[in-house]
C-alpha cells in the first residue's frame, strides 16, 4: 500500500495573544496537503500550540474538524495540562483522523524540568510521561516521538517492536550546530527500525528548518525551507523488508539490512547485561 505523507514546515506565532493564529494557518496547510493527495499530515512540535502558560486552549476540536473535512490523519502539537496538577503540562503530539482523536503521545524523555519552563520559546512546567503508544490506522501502524527523543534510539526501537511502520518525530526549532547530526539520526532511526521516519520544524525567524521523510533505503524528501513536503510511502515494502532474511550478494534486492527487528536482536544479551532494565 502506497500512501502520501506530508511534512509541514511553517512560520509560527509564539506570543500568548497570537498563538491561536496557528490554528487558522493549519487549516490552510491541511487543505492544500489534502488537495495534493496526502493522507498523513505532520506539523512540527507544539504546532498549533499552546506554547506558553497558561495552557488555556486546545486545538484538538479544530484539528478534528480539519481531519474529518478532508479525510486525513493529522499529527500535531497540542500541549496539555497534567490531570490533577494543572500547573504542570505535558509536551504532547496528537493523532487525529476522520473519525476524531485517535490518541495522544506525551513526551517521555528527558525527565522534567527541562528547557520548556521559562524558555525563550516555550514557557510551562514540563512533566514527562511513561507511555509509548502505537496507533492503528487503515494504512499502517503509527508511532510518535518528539524532537530530541531521536537521540534515544531505544524509544524508536520500542515503537517498531510494537508494530509502528512510520514514526513521526516532529521537532521544535532550528538545530544550529546540531543540524548535520540531527539529520543523520532521523535517517538512522528509519534504517535500524525498517520504518519510515518523518520530521519537520517551526520557522521562527530567518533561520532554516529541516523537513525530512526517510525510508530505510533512502531519504525521500528533504528541505530546509518553509512549505509542504510530500512523499509517497510504500508500507508493503516496509512489511516485506521486515519479513525477509539477509543474504550476501551482489546483487541484492534492497539497500538496507532486512529482518533487523528479528535477526539482529538477542533479548537475552540485554537481560544479562542490564538485569534491572
Amino acid at each position: 500500500m502506497k500512501v502520501k505523507v506530508a511534512a509541514i514546515q511553517t512560520k509560527t506565532f509564539l506570543e500568548v495573544d497570537e498563538q491561536k493564529k496557528n490554528i487558522e494557518r493549519a487549516r490552510e496547510y491541511v487543505a492544500e496537503a489534502a488537495k495534493q493527495g496526502a493522507k498523513f499530515i505532520c506539523f512540527p512540535e507544539t504546532y498549533p500550540g499552546p506554547w506558553k502558560a497558561p495552557l488555556s486552549y486546545s486545538p484538538v476540536v479544530p484539528l478534528e474538524e480539519m481531519a474529518r473535512k478532508h479525510g486525513v490523519y493529522i499529527v500535531a502539537g497540542a500541549n496539555c495540562p497534567v490531570p490533577g496538577n494543572p500547573k504542570r503540562g505535558y509536551t504532547s503530539q496528537i493523532l487525529v483522523g476522520p473519525d476524531g482523536l485517535v490518541g495522544r503521545y506525551n513526551r517521555t524523555i528527558p525527565k522534567g524540568p527541562w528547557i520548556y519552563k521559562g524558555g525563550r520559546f516555550w514557557d510551562y512546567d514540563y512533566q514527562e510521561d511513561n507511555e509509548l503508544p502505537v496507533f492503528d490506522t487503515p494504512f499502517c501502524k503509527v508511532g510518535i516521538l518528539i524532537c530530541s527523543e531521536v537521540y534515544s534510539p531505544e524509544l524508536s526501537r520500542l515503537l517498531a517492536l510494537k508494530g509502528a511502520e512510520i514514526i513521526f518525530l516532529p521537532a521544535g526549532i532550528c538545530k544550529y550546530e546540531l543540524h548535520e547530526t540531527w539529520r543523520n539520526l532521523i535517517w538512522s532511526r528509519a534504517i535500524e527500525n525498517l520504518a519510515y521516519t518523518v520530521t519537520c520544524q517551526n520557522i521562527l525567524g530567518a533561520e532554516h528548518g529541516l523537513a525530512m521523510i526517510c525510508s530505510p533505503e533512502e531519504i525521500v524528501v528533504e528541505s530546509i525551507k518553509p512549505g509542504i513536503f510530500i512523499a509517497e510511502c510504500d508500507f508493503e515494502r516496509i512489511r516485506w523488508l521486515r519479513e525477509e532474511r539477509d543474504l550476501y550478494g551482489p546483487p541484492m534486492p534492497w539497500r538496507t539490512k532486512p529482518g533487523v527487528l528479528r535477526d539482529w536482536r538477542r533479548p537475552e544479551v540485554f537481560r544479562k547485561n542490564f538485569p534491572d532494565w
